[in-house]
């Protein structure tokens, strides 16, 4: 019995190199000679073959089927995953067991080790990772390779994922060139015609890729460690044209602060940004790293620094950063700031009132809001306070 996918030309081959063991006798010469059937079909199909790839290659290319090709990507962070595979359809075939045999077996053609299933059609399925990646768990070097599932008849199944993902199909399977083997437990689902690939439960640093197909799923579990991505990318783009320019070092600090990490390359990089530009950004982002890495009076230092030269735009458009991350005190502290160096700004006042009145401290935000009507503020201004002593019942 020949085992396959739908839409796999080799199937062609495979089929008439093993359509009869009967032996021919031929006379020549008055000598009897025996011949192989199953040599004498290699042999034409093997022409066969030639001349059509021959033809093909002159000829224009023409829509694959019944297993069309596809190909699926998702992107975690900074790093990329994309599948290429060929989408067999179940045409009321009974697929487990039958069509995908259960474990592990040996193709008709090939090297004749023991194979798991292709995951697919056609060619090999392809899973590349840009970067590294967890499968369920397991370490797996950025690259590309070939995709394969043993599917057992227990609800549960081994994935494989080989680094040679050039050869055609499970045909060539080797364990020696495994990558890795885990296993997973599957899912029953809905019907699912055509077999499909997506991915699922997608955060900021894992996404679940699920194979679908008949009544059956089989999740994969990716994980990536997006912060080490996302550094040791500042770091390439640091040594090219970015690396000529405060805002890129700033931003790679920023980053840094934000998420908690890698500060000491932190402090590098906010060195830097201040060094091509000792602004209100790069002092205040520099001062912030230093809180983060314990060292206060620096951080205060820095902080003052930084007010020192800021303008009214910067330091308020700082606060509101605050108050959008839900640092409602600080956010206080920096629009209080701005009041006293700016006090005949209404809008240093209109927006002192907002934090307050985000924070929930109804009676300093009214008295703010009025002291900015107070100062025949611009339109906007006006209509921001006006709108807030409204919602506050002041008005």
């Amino acid at each position: 019995m020949i085992k396959y996918d739908a839409g796999s030309d080799l199937f062609l081959l495979i089929s008439f190199i093993n359509l009869t063991s009967e032996k021919y006798h031929l006379k020549h010469n008055n000598m009897k000679t025996s011949y192989s059937a199953n040599v004498i079909c290699s042999l034409m199909v093997a022409i066969s073959l030639f001349s059509s790839a021959g033809l093909n290659a002159q000829g224009i290319t023409t829509p694959r089927a019944p297993s069309p090709a596809a190909s699926v990507s998702q992107t975690i962070g900074l790093s990329v995953v994309t599948v290429n595979y060929s989408r067999p359809s179940v045409r009321e075939r009974v697929i487990w067991g039958k069509l995908v045999p259960y474990g592990y077996n040996k193709e008709p053609f090939g090297n004749g080790s023991d194979a798991p299933w292709r995951a697919g059609a056609n060619e090999n399925t392809t899973i590349t990772f840009s970067t590294d990646v967890k499968v369920e768990g397991k370490p797996v070097p950025a690259g590309t390779y070939g995709f394969f599932i043993a599917v057992f008849d227990n609800n549960t199944a081994e994935v494989i994922l080989s680094k040679d993902y050039q050869s055609w199909g499970n045909f060539f399977y080797n364990p020696k060139q495994d990558q890795l083997r885990v296993k997973i437990n599957t899912k029953e689902s809905e019907f699912t015609e055509l077999l499909t690939y997506t991915f699922d439960d997608v955060s900021a640093n894992s996404t679940v890729l699920t194979l679908k197909w008949e009544k059956k799923q089989f999740p994969v579990k990716l994980e990536f460690n997006v912060e080490d991505v996302v550094m040791d990318n500042a770091a390439t783009e640091l040594n090219g044209i970015k690396g000529f320019n405060w805002q890129s070092y700033n931003s790679a600090a920023v980053y840094a602060v934000q998420n908690n990490t890698h500060l000491q390359q932190a402090d590098v990089w906010s060195a830097k940004a201040v060094s091509l530009n000792p602004n209100f950004t790069t002092l205040n982002v520099r001062s912030q790293v230093m809180e983060k890495s314990g060292n206060k009076t620096l951080a205060d230092s820095l902080s003052a620094a930084a007010f020192k030269v800021a303008t009214e735009a910067e330091v308020n458009a700082y606060g509101y950063q605050l108050l959008n991350q839900g640092k409602h005190d600080k956010a206080i502290e920096v629009f209080i700031i701005n009041t006293k160096n700016y006090p005949k700004s209404a809008n240093c006042f209109d927006s002192l009132g907002e934090a307050y009145a985000t924070k929930g401290d109804t009676k300093n935000a009214i008295a703010n809001f009025k002291k900015a009507l107070s100062m025949h503020p611009s339109d906007n201004v006006k209509a921001n306070s006006e709108k807030f002593l409204k919602q506050l019942g002041a008005k």
